[in-house]
């Protein structure tokens, strides 16, 4: 058996190398500047540091840089900790640019991106602090930037429990979007009895315009797979799985790559790091249904079977996989236990609010001068999102609503900005947390428009298996296209908010049971423009 990697070693000579040119080129190559043509800034790069300036430059790709409406993004990384970030750069571009930091040794104006606006200055990295920094392909990268030191401290001066008090002490909460506390799951798996345990990382991102997970996996896959290991090691869990949706390609190659560097390293497989701790890792692949964000039609899922729900008791804890005591959590909820162990559970809880500990990743979107990824800590309103990280609104428009949660989260309107964005906070407006997609909407938007298209998602997606969410969604989603055709009556309404009621209160899994929210929402808050395109000559009849 092959000796382990020496962490230590091999961060310091990473480092070295780091220093070795006077600048370092780094270029976001994540998914949305890669669509973006940031193949072409990459290659233009990698030509100079290849050529004539081999010995002035080094070009390293990296995940998202964040602003993705600006992409592609590009990065030059001065010898003495000077940075200068550039968007909306081409291959010409980013010759130019590169060319003149060599040459001249200043920045060049033409694409200069002002990194002391809010959108970056306002938020704090946790989860993304390797964005922009790392070569997601590269394990030394990782390393370089304090990557497996928290699993080594863990397996060498830390107790199975000592790794769960710190989880305990930091508050995390999922961030799947349920909330429930992280560090309770994993008491109940630690407890559960039997030989066999597993730890299942749900990378089943399935609402539209979320991309937190996938680029977590994308960008920074041995997080990941770093998280799972310290969340095995504290439950007695010796096999895990990581489930990720055929939609997110890359991020199986990486994760895929990641895992087998992490055992050719001896940070995972048979003791780990030297140690008895035995750890194997498998990703299965998921078909694309949203339903199996759902826990347990994830685990049908990965047993082969139709990913439908089951009802619950047994949990998961209980009874899950192959029948064996399982723990599901959401990739962002473990691309934070790495930070937890290494910085302590205290100084997580000193994130955020005393509720909702630590920060969130959302993927903000809409009518915004600013959109992409951002981080930020719990308890910070929307007005800070939208009006400063979020640059406000495009094209002198004015905000109307905020949509949270996705398909089964609700919308905000303007007179809740100064809302802390935390769980219990938007929990009393209607809309929840979700997984972190943030869509924001202009007063252009028609909100009976907003609720028909998530109800059409939602009964697309719905896997048929209760009668509740298998037909009331659909009945939901005729009533909504009856009202916003400007042909219902006023009974709509009433029979809307009844089937909303119904379908919440009896389905079988989160999916039917939060499917109402978009519509239940803007019913509260925009009730006036429903009530306007009721037909005029049915208006006043019932």
């Amino acid at each position: 058996m092959a000796a382990p990697i020496d962490l230590h070693e091999v961060a310091e000579r990473e480092r070295e190398e780091q220093f070795r040119t006077p600048l370092r080129v780094h270029v976001c190559h994540s998914t949305s500047c890669a669509t973006a043509g940031s193949g072409a800034v990459l290659q233009a790069a990698r030509d100079l540091a290849e050529g004539d300036l081999a010995s002035s430059v080094a070009v390293s790709p990296t995940g998202c840089m964040g602003l993705c409406s600006a992409g592609p993004l590009l990065r030059v990384v001065e010898r003495g900790g000077g940075q200068h970030d550039y968007h909306h750069v081409t291959g010409a571009a980013a010759e130019r640019i590169v060319r003149h930091h060599a040459d001249r040794g200043a920045a060049v104006p033409e694409h200069r991106l002002d990194t002391a606006l809010p959108f970056f200055a306002r938020q704090h990295r946790v989860v993304l602090a390797n964005a922009g920094e790392i070569d997601p392909d590269r394990i030394e990268s990782y390393v370089a930037h304090g990557g497996y030191a928290a699993l080594e401290r863990a397996l060498t001066s830390m107790t199975p429990e000592d790794v769960l008090d710190q989880v305990r002490r930091s508050r995390l909460r999922g961030r799947g979007g349920a909330g429930y506390p992280t560090a309770n799951k994993w008491a109940l798996l630690a407890a559960a009895p039997g030989p066999v345990k597993y730890v299942v990382a749900n990378g089943d991102e399935g609402d539209p315009g979320a991309y937190m997970d996938r680029t977590i996996m994308e960008d920074d896959p041995h997080r990941v797979l770093e998280g799972i290991a310290l969340a095995a090691y504290a439950t007695g869990a010796r096999h895990a799985y990581i489930y990720v949706r055929a939609e997110y390609p890359r991020a199986v190659e990486r994760l895929d790559r990641a895992i087998k560097v992490a055992r050719r390293n001896r940070l995972l497989g048979r003791r780990i790091l030297d140690t008895d701790v035995d750890l194997d890792i498998e990703i299965r692949i998921g078909a694309g249904a949203f339903v199996c964000g759902e826990e347990t039609a994830l685990l049908a899922s990965i047993e082969g079977r139709r990913g439908t729900p089951r009802l619950r008791p047994p949990y998961p804890t209980e009874r899950g996989l192959f029948g064996a005591p399982t723990m599901i959590n959401n990739v962002e909820t473990l691309a934070n236990i790495a930070p937890i162990v290494a910085n302590g559970g205290d100084w997580f809880a000193s994130i955020g609010t005393p509720g909702s500990t630590g920060t969130k990743v959302f993927a903000l979107a809409g009518d915004l001068v600013n959109t992409g990824l951002i981080e930020v800590p719990m308890g910070t309103t929307l007005r800070d999102i939208v009006e400063d990280i979020g640059g406000g609104m495009t094209e002198g428009h004015t905000f109307k609503a905020a949509q949270t949660g996705g398909p089964s989260g609700g919308c905000i309107p303007a007179r809740y900005l100064d809302t802390p964005v935390d769980y219990d906070s938007l929990r009393a407006l209607g809309s929840i947390m979700g997984s972190g997609g943030l869509i924001v909407m202009d007063d252009r938007t028609r909100m009976p428009d907003v609720a028909r298209f998530f109800m059409e998602f939602s009964k697309d997606e719905s896997c048929g298996a209760c009668a509740p969410c298998r037909a009331g969604t659909v009945q939901m989603h005729h009533l909504l296209t009856t009202i916003s055709s400007g042909r219902g009556r006023r009974r709509d309404l009433r029979d809307l908010e009844h089937l909303c009621a119904v379908v919440r209160d009896t389905s079988l899994c989160g999916l039917g049971q939060t499917a109402p929210n978009p519509v239940l929402s803007t019913l509260q808050y925009f009730r006036d423009e429903y009530e306007a395109l009721i037909a005029p000559a049915e208006g006043g009849h019932g």
